[in-house]
């Protein structure tokens, strides 16, 4: 059996109300991640028949104590108040064998004091798509909470319509969010937001405690690195076309994580405005609007530590995003186009390239998945016949093959480097609704499929073709709720 703490219960009193999970009626375990549950220590026997009821939220762990966190937040740009795990609950802290922490959390166990209007339900096709998404990004290399379990049931949740009520087992590191330290800075509670950094501070960043002794001096640093954790983090999902579609600051993570996914969208098309969430109408959580929405996010972030450090240290820990997001997003970017070294002209080529593919409709993932195939010496290339526009390809191309040519790296190299950074596989919002389909008449053999291509992203494996193959037309156009 895993061991379990429960250290934000014990020292965050007035954080939370100690809560049981409410079951589903016919609850039972649909799917679980055999890789993450080997991370993890656990054993296979755990997800039989005969242990249903820890997935349920029916049984616990020794050593779990449930509880829901109440947080704040800034939603769509608007202060919203006191929000809270309104159909979340936090069973307890796993201590892993080298001495790690990590949370386990049962989104969709029911009411919480925190619920507001909601039923504190999660649906099937929800749970299956945070399910895919977070690890289809943790093997993307983004930093991401993971998920564990999907549990389904007989029970009927209310949506747009009745869906089949479900539960996902949630693991991070931590799920203290932005909304953490907004809802005692409203609250006009300084101690509370100093008790809260402090917390952070000592599970999270232990070696600050040694090496900055000045308490002024520990939160610059500690804010510091949570604006370059977020800046690397955005950097990352822009790298690889992914939006979020919702970046309230109670769905972002202190420790730089990827969370809450909702309506989210890996690009198809290469847009830059691409809206994924279709209640967003202003746009505001565009894929390219996303870093801008990140260091606003964090300007909130730095309003709530006020009380802890000067506004000269605040802004200092805020300049660091700008270089940090650049640096990032270069790098990654870089590595993208296979260049092994920095060159003024990089930018000018990788803007030259994303011009042609918005202004074509080329799809993300394929282009720079085709890219990887370049040869230097071959005057011509087959991603020429990806666009109509060939005489504009053909120019960005020979200046391209240049900066190729000026560095000292055969094919071969450059084009395996290329493909560990241009993956094969993304998750498709039309795949993920084919395993919402098939799992929704308990048949997980899609489910088990694409997760298996989503663990092997940067895989020329064939048996994976078809989910690498660019989606149908009707599969670009699906709308994605905050339901989701």
């Amino acid at each position: 059996m895993p061991l379990f703490e429960h250290h934000y219960a014990d020292q965050l009193g007035g954080f939370y109300t100690a809560l049981q999970p409410t079951p589903l009626k016919g609850a039972r375990l649909l799917y679980h991640s055999a890789p993450l549950a080997q991370e993890l220590g656990l054993d296979e026997t755990l997800f039989d028949h005969d242990h249903r009821e820890f997935w349920c939220g029916e049984k616990f762990f020794p050593g779990m104590l449930p509880l829901a966190q109440v947080y704040s937040g800034h939603q769509f740009g608007q202060w919203a108040g006191q929000l809270g795990d309104g159909r979340g609950i936090l069973l307890g802290e796993q201590v892993l064998p080298e001495g790690k922490r990590v949370d386990w959390h049962l989104k969709g166990a029911g009411l919480t004091p925190y619920s507001r209007m909601g039923d504190g339900r999660a649906v099937l096709r929800s749970v299956v798509r945070e399910f895919l998404a977070s690890e289809a990004l943790h093997h993307l290399a983004i930093p991401t909470t993971r998920a564990l379990t999907i549990v389904t049931s007989d029970q009927p949740v209310f949506r747009e319509q009745p869906e089949r009520g479900a539960m996902l087992m949630r693991i991070a590191e931590s799920h203290i969010r932005f909304g953490h330290f907004e809802h005692f800075y409203y609250r006009k509670q300084p101690e509370q937001v100093k008790q809260l950094a402090d917390y952070v501070i000592a599970h999270h960043w232990p070696q600050l405690l040694e090496s900055e002794p000045l308490e002024a001096q520990r939160y610059q640093r500690w804010f510091t690195e949570v604006v370059e954790r977020t800046a690397k983090m955005i950097a990352q999902w822009q790298s690889v076309g992914f939006a979020h579609g919702v970046m309230n600051t109670d769905n972002m993570s202190i420790l730089g994580l990827t969370m809450d996914y909702g309506p989210y969208g890996f690009l198809d098309d290469y847009q830059p405005g691409y809206i994924c969430n279709h209640s967003d109408h202003q746009g505001r959580y565009s894929y390219d609007n996303q870093p801008a929405v990140a260091y606003w996010n964090l300007h909130r972030l730095a309003q709530t530590l006020s009380g802890l450090m000067s506004t000269e240290q605040l802004q200092a820990a805020l300049g660091e995003y700008e270089p940090a997001l650049m640096k990032a997003y270069g790098t990654l970017m870089r590595g993208k186009l296979g260049f092994f070294s920095e060159n003024k002209q990089d930018n000018n080529l990788l803007t030259g390239l994303l011009s042609l593919m918005a202004k074509e409709g080329r799809d993300f993932t394929r282009t720079f998945r085709m890219l990887s195939e370049v040869e230097q010496q071959q005057a011509s290339s087959p991603l020429r016949d990806e666009f109509i526009d060939r005489a504009a390809f053909d120019s960005w191309y020979q200046d391209y093959r240049q900066r190729l040519q000026e560095e000292d790296v055969d094919d071969a190299t450059r084009q395996q480097a290329m493909k560990q950074s241009n993956p094969r596989i993304i998750l498709r919002n039309y795949l993920a609704q084919q395993a919402i389909e098939k799992a929704e008449v308990d048949d997980i053999s899609a489910l088990t499929q694409l997760h298996q291509a989503l663990c092997d992203p940067y895989s020329d494996n064939p048996h994976y073709d078809s989910l690498a193959a660019l989606p149908p037309d009707w599969g670009k156009h699906l709308e994605i709720s905050c339901s989701s």
